[in-house]
């Protein structure tokens, strides 16, 4: 099997000024990185992950001022809301500049923007001293990754330039994305909760995803299916006339969910139910249950308080809509 060795950051920013993309860690998740300026670049990204062209992509900075390297029109907001969240796991859309490519954002007029905390990314964008297009390292709906081995497993025999190794990502699921195109709106839930971003700029709109396959996305992950591992998931309270097949698995949440009268848990989330520990472990124990072995897996309820918002949408995308199509 090809694989790309793991990387160093100076040979990640050699690699990346030569015009292949290389896997980066940042807290969220795992990208899979190109300079934004480059469309020959941006393209691999594409042909690597499978990638439609109508799902838009993240800019990452390694420092605020580059945001007008991207960015024009930027509102009082962004600035509110940079401050109190960047370096950190939020996106913000902004009205872009003619010099980011079209295909970074897929023909949109708004561009993607986040500042990552990971000490190793921003070396790697200091390095270079060119925002990182980064959309998560992953084959496209599959699961996203949260550590170096994730992004081998699924991308190893893909032409990519290497992998940084910069351990563990600590949030565990993507940012959360906030369009400052108009009216103020989270497109996607995250670890910087609707009530911490209300606490910074006041009533903010949150949006459902409406994804058409052809069409435009407003931001990344808002296809209806996706973040999906290749074992069927059904995520919510087991129906009490379902016929469990043999080989299913669970992924618990807490001690005392009304799943468990059902089928006893494989793995938990967060045994004392905290949604920050639930958010770091979802990806990694979707990705250690996706065995060929598995017929289904079961997802226990979370609450929607805080994170738990970003966990169900994830889920929700990941989930099959109905056990009956089993």
């Amino acid at each position: 099997m090809k694989f790309p060795p793991w990387t160093t950051v100076d040979e990640a920013v050699k690699k990346l000024s030569e015009g292949a993309v290389v896997a980066i860690p940042t807290e969220t998740v795992y990208g899979l990185a190109a300079p934004v300026f480059n469309p020959l670049s941006l393209a691999k990204i594409f042909e690597v992950k499978g990638r439609p062209t109508f799902d838009p992509l993240i800019v990452h900075i390694s420092n605020f001022n580059q945001i007008h390297e991207l960015a024009k029109e930027i509102p009082q907001t962004a600035f509110q809301l940079a401050k109190a969240f960047w370096p950190g796991p939020m996106t913000l859309i902004l009205p872009k500049k003619d010099s980011v490519p079209d295909l970074c954002t897929s023909g949109l007029p708004s561009v993607a923007i986040r500042f990552p905390s990971h000490p190793t990314a921003i070396a790697i964008i200091n390095k270079l001293g060119i925002p990182l297009a980064a959309p998560s390292a992953n084959l496209f709906k599959h699961i996203s990754p949260t550590t170096a081995a994730h992004v081998k497993e699924q991308l190893g025999d893909r032409d990519i330039g290497g992998i940084v190794d910069g351990g563990p990502s600590t949030v565990g699921v993507e940012s959360t994305i906030i369009s400052l195109v108009g009216v103020p709106t989270v497109l996607r839930p995250g670890a910087i909760t609707v009530e911490m971003i209300e606490k910074v700029i006041g009533k903010i709109q949150v949006s459902q995803s409406t994804s058409k396959p052809g069409d435009a996305m407003a931001a990344p992950g808002q296809m209806d299916v996706h973040y999906s591992p290749t074992v069927p998931l059904y995520y919510g309270i087991i129906p009490s006339e379902f016929s469990i097949p043999q080989n299913t698995v669970r992924i618990a949440f807490g001690k005392h969910s009304p799943n468990s009268k059902f089928i006893k848990e494989t793995v938990n989330l967060s045994e004392s139910e905290n949604l920050l520990e639930a958010a770091a472990n979802l990806y990694a124990h979707m990705r250690q249950l996706d065995s060929p072995q598995n017929k289904l897996i079961i997802v226990d309820p979370i609450p929607l308080g805080g994170i738990g918002l970003a966990l169900n949408d994830r889920l929700k995308r990941a989930s099959l809509k109905s056990l009956k199509s089993l």
